[in-house]
């Protein structure tokens, strides 16, 4: 992968190896940061039996302690999102870790129910604070034709840290003596890393010149971005202050709708699937669903890869609309086919989980596009607060439905919300590939078949 195109050429820049430095840093912090966003959220499946018995959780405080961070993720990224636009990408990216850093290390000391509720509730405030600024910081420093790859990477970095937090408490709780608060704890290390890894990082040149400080946004638009088009386009910004209530203005409305709409259709039934993997799998006669978990994140991390690989190349439309009518139809063949042989549901859910991957990777995108910089934190972190709200019904409703409903109708129910994204998708999902950003963000046409 080349990042730098016309650098050597720019008497006002570094050197294309300096900004080739910069990309790769910051890559690296993003997928860092999505790394322990998913480490967080899955290091507390592995211990929650331990920890219940300790601290004497009743039934209802086992549910919130599990959906603390989830809780917080919804709160923290839209409140993120605002405070970006309003107060810059770079101290709140520092901000967001500082405190990961913080509620990590204090999980060692946790004594009590609420106290661990606590504690994971600022968890998940700074986990949503990183969907609402690492997003948008790259997109405004990555050129045109990289972008989408270089988004999208970082939710490789989510599944990833999930598997790692699920195999970190699995061997710790199987094979060792370690308490549960330090399993807990063991984020406290890779969120220091972090934080250590983004001291320095530069201000955002789109935040800079929308906020009227021209001169910063065009010197660090020369130093660090590697395309002269895209340090053109820095000057292309409008000057003018974002509010909530652009976000369902008549210009910006298709947006968020698209964005959050797919992105809550996409979740919900992932995460009921992936959370409750072995039993649910074991309702359809499959043993061994520890593995069978496992394997739905691992074939989610490849769909993940998969489209990094192809973003830039096929567009966006193309990773996003028929990935959505897949996961419907799959989701519907379990629902439908009473008796279908363990080998081909566990397939089917294969299937489900690797396309599935492909829409969650662009609704890491699509928020960075589309929406203005003056909104695009706020933007991104309504979405992602959507979404939660998705992720946490699934995760709620999934097990009651099951034995209430049944597993047929439940997987049919899940097919009806995957249809539903798709259909969003197919009316509203814009094609942004190669574009700039002043482009992308310009707004939906009265008619998205423009697009």
């Amino acid at each position: 992968m080349s990042f730098a195109k016309s650098s050597a050429t720019d008497p006002g820049g570094s050197s294309e190896a300096f900004k080739r430095r910069f990309m790769i840093r910051l890559v690296g912090v993003l997928i860092g940061g999505m790394f322990i966003d998913g480490f967080i959220l899955g290091i507390i499946g592995t211990v929650i039996v331990p920890l219940s018995k300790e601290l004497n959780f009743s039934d209802l405080w086992e549910g919130l302690i599990a959906a603390a961070a989830l809780i917080g993720i919804l709160i923290g990224s839209p409140l993120a999102g605002w405070a970006a636009d309003k107060f810059g990408r770079k101290p709140l990216f520092q901000a967001d870790m500082a405190l990961s850093c913080v509620t990590s290390l204090a999980q060692f000391f946790v004594d009590s129910s609420w106290h661990l509720f606590v504690v994971r509730l600022l968890m998940g405030v700074a986990i949503g604070a990183e969907y609402s600024v690492g997003w948008p910081l790259m997109s405004e420093f990555a050129p045109a034709r990289l972008r989408g790859r270089l988004i999208s990477i970082s939710e490789v970095g989510w599944y990833v840290g999930f598997m790692v937090a699920f195999l970190v408490g699995y061997v710790l709780t199987t094979m060792t003596d370690v308490g549960w608060r330090t399993i807990l704890g063991t984020s406290t290390f890779i969120a220091v890393l972090l934080f250590v890894a983004r001291i320095g990082l530069p201000e955002s040149p789109r935040w800079l010149w929308n906020v009227g400080r021209r001169e910063e946004a065009l010197a660090i638009a020369h130093k660090y971005m590697t395309d002269s088009a895209d340090m053109r386009d820095v000057e292309q910004e409008d000057i003018r202050k974002g509010t909530v209530g652009m976000l369902f203005s008549p210009q910006y409305w298709r947006a968020t709708l698209f964005v959050s709409g797919c992105w809550f259709c996409a979740v919900a039934p992932y995460f009921a699937i992936a959370t409750f993997a072995e039993s649910l799998l074991s309702s359809y006669g499959i043993s061994g669903g520890l593995a069978g978990g496992l394997g739905l994140s691992a074939v989610a991390a490849a769909g993940v890869v998969c489209t990094v690989l192809l973003i830039d190349r096929l567009g966006r439309r193309v990773l996003t609309v028929p990935p959505q009518w897949v996961c419907t139809v799959a989701l519907a063949v379990i629902g439908l086919w009473a008796g279908a042989p363990p080998l081909v549901v566990l397939s089917l859910f294969f299937v489900f989980s690797f396309f599935n991957a492909n829409v969650v990777a662009m609704m890491g995108v699509y928020p960075s596009e589309v929406f203005p910089t003056e909104i695009r934190g706020l933007g991104t972190g309504f979405a992602t607060a959507v979404s939660r709200v998705g992720a946490g019904l699934g995760t709620f409703l999934l097990p009651w439905s099951m034995v209430h409903v049944g597993s047929g109708p439940t997987m049919l129910i899940s097919a009806g919300i995957a249809a539903v994204g798709a259909g969003l998708s197919q009316w509203l999902a814009p094609e942004t590939k190669g574009m700039n950003l002043s482009e992308t963000a310009a707004g939906f046409a009265a008619s998205p078949s423009t697009h």
